[in-house]
C-alpha cells in the first residue's frame, strides 16, 4: 500500500477486510496507538498487519494510523465491517465538522468517488497549513492532535447532533490541561516547541476567544468518556515528562489531575511510567526534541520528500532516463565531479522534460522547484543504480 498515491484508501479496505480482529477492543486499539506514538501526536509506526512497499515518511504513518483508528472505532461502535459504509460514514463525519472542503477542481482531479474525496480530506487533516509545494518538501508540520479526531468520531457515532460543540470542547480541554501541566514545571526550550506544535494543530476552537465559561476544575468535570479522560491524562504526562524528570510540583499536579479525572493513583503512575518508557525508547525519533537548526531540518525534510518521489516513480524514471543517453552521462559525471554551468543547464532542461512526462513529478516545475534540482540530481544515482553502473564510483 502506498499512502501517497491515489487509491490507497481502497487498498486499505482490501487489507483490513480480513483483519477485523486485529484489535480486540477500543482499549486494545488505544494501547497500540500509544505504543506507536499516535495518541501523543508522534507518528512513528503503523499496525503490523499492513504491508507497505517502501519505508514510510512521518505524514504517511499519520495517514495510515488515522484511517486505521477511524475504521476500528467505527467497527467497535457500530459492529459493521462493510468498508463502503465506513468510508461514507467518515466522509459524512468530516463534512459535519466542515473540514477539508472538496473543491470542484479537486473533484475533477481526484474523481467523484467518496474514497477519492476522502483521500483529499484526510490529507487536509494531516498537514498544518502551508501550500501544497511547501508541504510536499518538508516545510510544514504534521498535525499533533489527530487522536482528537478519533474521540470526536466516537462521539459522532453515538451523538451525531452536537459534533462541532464536542470537538471544540475536546480541543479546549486538551490545551488547557497542557498549559496547566506546563505551569507546574520550569519552562524548557522543547516545551515551547511542543506548545507551538499543539497550538498549530488546533482545528475546531480558537483559544483567543472565551469559548467556555467556568473554572478549570468545572471543565474537567464535564461529561467526558473514559477514553477522553485517558487521553487528557496521557497528554499531561507527555508534557511534564518531556524533560525526563518529575519534581514535587509536577507530581502534585499530575496526581491532582488524576483525581479530577476520577483516575486512581495506580492509573496515574501507570500513565507516567508508560510515557517514561516511550521517551527512553523513541526520543531520538521525536522531531520536536531535535536540536538541529531549521536550515538543516528543512534540507533533510526536502531530501526525504524528494527521495520518496523518486522511489515512487523509479520504474518510470528508469524508462525515461534510458531514452536520454546524454542526461544519463551527465548525471553519472555529476557523481564524481562538478558539472560546469553549461552542463548544469542541459541537465535542468532535460530533467524538466522528464518531469513533464511523469505527473507526480510536476511539482518540480512549480515556481521555486528548480531549487530542489540539486537534491534530485544527487539522489538519482543512489536510488536508481542500474542506470549508472557504467560510471558510478562507490564511496570508500
Amino acid at each position: 500500500m502506498n499512502p501517497s498515491a491515489s487509491g490507497w484508501i481502497n487498498k486499505f479496505g482490501h487489507l483490513v477486510v480480513h483483519k477485523s480482529k486485529a484489535f480486540e477492543s477500543f482499549e486494545d486499539l488505544y494501547l497500540q496507538l500509544k505504543n506507536n506514538g499516535f495518541v501523543y501526536g508522534i507518528h512513528l509506526e503503523i499496525a503490523n498487519f499492513i504491508d507497505v512497499e517502501h519505508s514510510l515518511t512521518e505524514d504517511e504513518v499519520a495517514k495510515i494510523n488515522l484511517l486505521t483508528a477511524l475504521y476500528f472505532t467505527h467497527l467497535f461502535e457500530t459492529g459493521k465491517k462493510d468498508f463502503d459504509t465506513f468510508v461514507n460514514t467518515v466522509f459524512g463525519y468530516y463534512q459535519s465538522l466542515d473540514v477539508g472542503k472538496i473543491s470542484f477542481l479537486n473533484k475533477i482531479l481526484s474523481g467523484t468517488h467518496t474514497a477519492s474525496q476522502l483521500e483529499k480530506l484526510i490529507d487536509s487533516r494531516i498537514y498544518l497549513g502551508g501550500n501544497a509545494f511547501s508541504r510536499a518538501f518538508g516545510n510544514s508540520l504534521t498535525n499533533s492532535l489527530l487522536f482528537v479526531d478519533i474521540l470526536i468520531f466516537q462521539h459522532y457515532l453515538n451523538n451525531p447532533g452536537k459534533t462541532m460543540q464536542h470537538a471544540q470542547l475536546l480541543e479546549y480541554a486538551t490545551m488547557n490541561i497542557v498549559y496547566k501541566a506546563l505551569s507546574s514545571k520550569k519552562t524548557h526550550e522543547t516545551d515551547e516547541k511542543l506548545i507551538q506544535l499543539l497550538d498549530a494543530s488546533l482545528t475546531y476552537v480558537n483559544l483567543n476567544e472565551n469559548e467556555f465559561n467556568g473554572s478549570y476544575t468545572e471543565l474537567l468535570r464535564k461529561n467526558f468518556t473514559k477514553y477522553e479522560k485517558d487521553y487528557f491524562l496521557d497528554m499531561a504526562c507527555l508534557t511534564i515528562w518531556e524533560d525526563k524528570s518529575l519534581d514535587r510540583t509536577e507530581t502534585d499536579y499530575i496526581l491532582g489531575l488524576g483525581k479530577d479525572l476520577e483516575k486512581s493513583k495506580k492509573e496515574v503512575k501507570s500513565a507516567v511510567s508508560f510515557i517514561q518508557d516511550f521517551f527512553e525508547k523513541n526520543a531520538p525519533r521525536v522531531s520536536y526534541l531535535n536540536d538541529k537548526n531549521l536550515a538543516l531540518q528543512f534540507y533533510e525534510g526536502m531530501s526525504k520528500s524528494v527521495s520518496k518521489l523518486i522511489l515512487r516513480n523509479s520504474k518510470r524514471l528508469k524508462k525515461e532516463l534510458a531514452e536520454s543517453r546524454e542526461l544519463v552521462a551527465l548525471l553519472s559525471k555529476s557523481t564524481v565531479k562538478d558539472l560546469d554551468p553549461e552542463e548544469r543547464k542541459k541537465v535542468q532542461k532535460q530533467l524538466i522534460d522528464v518531469f513533464k512526462s511523469i505527473p507526480s513529478l510536476a511539482i518540480f516545475m512549480l515556481p521555486g522547484g528548480a531549487v530542489l534540482l540539486p537534491i534530485f540530481i544527487k539522489l538519482i544515482p543512489k536510488l536508481l543504480p542500474s542506470a549508472f553502473d557504467e560510471n558510478r564510483v562507490e564511496d570508500s
